[in-house]
């Protein structure tokens, strides 16, 4: 019992762990049907951010040190929701009713993501923020002509490789002047540590077990978006007009919703939660370009199983869904159900955790076959929204 005991609650730790990251994808997913597929490396520059804010208290010395992570916080949501509405401004609002377009498309810039988090330095930071403020400066000096439109194309034709230039020119001036102190890369292609504050170290004893502290943050920090976001959705204007534009965009737009602004704040906020979900990733281990790629997969499966657009029931899902991958995984079912030999060898086939994930898939399929809206199936107009 007592081992049951322990691995149920490790199993709603790692539960809260998938619910929180797959909140903001319930939001993008669940929602607006985007399929995000740079929804993890959201989670993995929220998780860089608390690691930079963590060096910065670092540095202010050890009587702040424990404050940083309040601030890492709103830092990794801010962070992440300015990364969402650039994406969504400049590619997914092209791509709306084209799913498998925004599947490829948020996959390549899943990948320049990884790859921008292992090269970025001073040079890159500067040339891209002089080519941003070169290009888009010039479109909007430019676009101030009231000819504008008839001359965009031209605009855009002799700006962009101008702009690039500059910006490349500069980079390589600055690199061959200051040599290793701007061309180092910040981060690198190997895993950074966050380090814990004190009052999250250690844990509660229970029994012979122990509940540790970061997970016990985990998953208040989960309930608190959780109540936010339901409040948000249901009690705020811009909850009413982004509920109204996932069920009729048409007659939304008919009645004065700025279905625009409602689709960058949608985007900005699912971007926002998945910032804080790597902001609580980065407590439980190492951070790396590919943190997020350990979770999309989880995230995504916890949002279809519990049902496209159903907060509760990505609750459910996620805390099953953790509870049985951590039980089989762990081995402690196996140890559970020792008696019954037959059944104690089959669980004890499956006690690894990639094995654990197999059944996990197997158990899912079999699901969808009998539910496949998942647990909490949306009804009545929304489903032919």
């Amino acid at each position: 019992m007592q081992l049951l005991l322990e691995g149920i609650f490790n199993g709603i730790s790692i539960g809260s762990v998938l619910l929180i990251a797959a909140l903001g994808l319930a939001i993008i997913f669940g929602l607006m049907g985007v399929i995000n597929m740079a929804h993890g490396e959201l989670m993995m520059l929220g998780a860089y951010t608390t690691f930079v804010v963590q060096n910065i208290f670092k540095a202010m010395g050890d009587s702040v040190f424990d404050l940083y992570i309040l601030f890492a916080l709103p830092a990794a949501f801010i962070v992440a929701a300015i990364v969402g509405i650039v994406l969504e401004r400049g590619v997914i609002r092209f791509l709306y009713g084209r799913p498998l377009e925004t599947l490829l498309a948020t996959w390549g810039v899943s990948l320049i993501l990884q790859q921008f988090v292992r090269s970025v330095s001073w040079q890159m930071t500067i040339g891209l923020g002089l080519f941003c403020l070169l290009f888009f400066g010039g479109l909007w000096f430019v676009g101030r002509r009231p000819d504008f439109e008839s001359i965009r194309r031209w605009a855009i034709a002799i700006l962009l490789p101008l702009s690039a230039g500059i910006a490349i020119a500069t980079g390589a001036i600055l690199g061959n002047i200051f040599k290793l102190a701007v061309t180092k890369p910040w981060f690198g292609a190997q895993n950074v540590d966050v380090t814990a504050p004190t009052w999250l170290r250690g844990g509660i004893p229970i029994l012979n077990f122990q509940l540790p502290y970061a997970r016990l943050f985990i998953i208040a920090l989960t309930i608190i978006c959780l109540i936010g976001l339901y409040f948000f959705l249901q009690k705020s204007p811009w909850g009413l007009r982004i509920r109204s534009v996932t069920q009729n965009r048409t007659m939304s737009a008919c009645l004065g919703i700025p279905t625009d602004r409602v689709d960058a704040l949608t985007f900005a906020l699912g971007s926002g939660l998945a910032g804080v979900a790597g902001c609580a990733i980065s407590l439980l281990g190492s951070v790396g370009p590919n943190t997020g790629q350990n979770y999309i997969v989880d995230a995504f499966m916890v949002v279809v199983v519990g049902g496209v657009g159903k907060l509760i029931g990505s609750v459910v899902a996620a805390i099953s869904i953790g509870t049985i991958n951590y039980l089989i995984g762990s081995g402690t079912l196996a140890l559970v159900v020792t008696p019954l030999k037959p059944i104690a060898d089959f669980f004890t086939f499956f006690a690894t955790t990639s094995m654990a994930k197999v059944m996990v898939f197997a158990l899912i399929i079999a699901f969808l076959q009998v539910r496949p809206a998942g647990i909490f199936p949306q009804k009545g107009r929304s489903v032919d929204a």
